[in-house]
């Protein structure tokens, strides 16, 4: 007797715990099934399913607004030429490039100083690349620019810039990036209609120094939209943009020194100050941020395009606040480039 009976309670939940199992089992595999009919029937996807699907337009939502923030760039930019004219019998080159960088790191400092110290191991890891941007984009770039303007026309210094947006494609196409049929299609006819615009039908003239300055100002910045896309992952577009105004300002100041040492300071007036609180402000804060962001989202070549535009908007702005008109060569320009542009940045 006492061997069954030590047996029993043994057998008993062996029994129990197999028959618990079966069960469990049975509820799963139910469960599973019903998961799979009721995804069948109603079309419900999983989850994460669910989550990609809804993320899809994403990128469409994305090149549209990267579209605009390059049109918003490309606006201030025009509007900057307004303000370089009324600095350019009171401001030297380098000083009002330096104090351009020094305005907008005073704009930018409230929103990014502190997640710059934040990030401070993240730009020392990737140094390299925020120098060269900074190297090409801040220091090089806008001096260039200003140095040219005192040489040659702003037709032709207009003109040379619109070799820019092709040098990006080229670095995009280099890149292994595929910039399609249409794209270029509406490169060349926008470029076709600011050289209509900026030449006014003529051929180009003879390229003197101020030229040559020029070409090196084009190539500078296209060289800095081709670098955006290598920005380093965690580099927040706030701090990777006032890195480069402290790195940029830093590089000129040397420059700066020879300036003020070769042709004197300048007087601050109203009608110096406010056109350099302009270009510091919205050409360099919000601008570069704009494009920067742009350039990130839809590429550089994309971005490039719109480029185009800024002969345009000055045109426009010169007819508002100056009275020149543009007349019947200046209208057709213009429905060239804005067809350039249509056709290039739609999908």
């Amino acid at each position: 007797m006492s061997p069954i009976t030590a047996r029993h309670p043994t057998a008993t939940t062996t029994g129990t715990t197999a028959e618990t199992a079966a069960e469990t089992a049975s509820i799963a595999t139910t469960a599973t099934a019903t998961e799979s009919a009721s995804t069948a029937t109603t079309g419900t996807a999983p989850e994460s399913a669910t989550e990609t699907v809804t993320r899809k337009p994403a990128p469409v939502r994305g090149a549209g607004f990267g579209v605009l923030l390059a049109l918003l760039a490309t606006v201030v930019w025009s509007g900057s030429f307004v303000a370089a004219r009324a600095l350019h019998d009171t401001v030297p080159p380098v000083q009002a490039a330096f104090w351009r960088w020094i305005v907008a790191i005073l704009a930018v400092t409230p929103f990014a100083a502190r997640a710059t110290w934040r990030q401070r191991r993240l730009i020392r890891r990737h140094a390299g690349f925020v120098v060269l941007a900074s190297l090409l984009g801040i220091t090089v770039y806008n001096t260039l620019v200003n140095q040219a303007g005192l040489t040659t026309s702003a037709g032709n210094m207009g003109m040379i810039m619109a070799a820019s947006p092709v040098v990006m494609a080229l670095f995009e196409r280099i890149g292994g990036a595929r910039l399609g049929a249409r794209r270029v299609t509406g490169m060349v006819i926008a470029c076709t209609g600011v050289l209509l615009l900026v030449g006014k039908g003529a051929p180009p003239v003879r390229l003197g120094a101020g030229d040559l300055w020029m070409f090196a100002a084009a190539l500078s910045f296209a060289s800095y939209s081709a670098l955006l896309k290598r920005r380093p992952d965690g580099l927040g577009g706030f701090v990777f943009l006032y890195a480069t105004f402290l790195l940029g300002a830093l590089m000129l100041l040397p420059l700066y020194v020879v300036s003020l040492a070769t042709q004197g300071g300048f007087e601050p007036t109203t009608g110096t100050v406010g056109p350099l609180v302009y270009v510091g402000v919205l050409s360099s804060a919000v601008a570069f941020f704009a494009w920067n962001k742009a350039v990130s989202l839809v590429g550089a070549a994309r971005a490039g395009i719109v480029y185009y535009l800024q002969p345009v908007c000055v045109a426009l702005l010169s007819y508002a606040l100056l009275g020149e008109r543009l007349g019947l060569l200046g209208g057709a320009s213009m429905a060239l480039i804005l067809g350039g542009v249509a056709l290039s940045s739609a999908r």
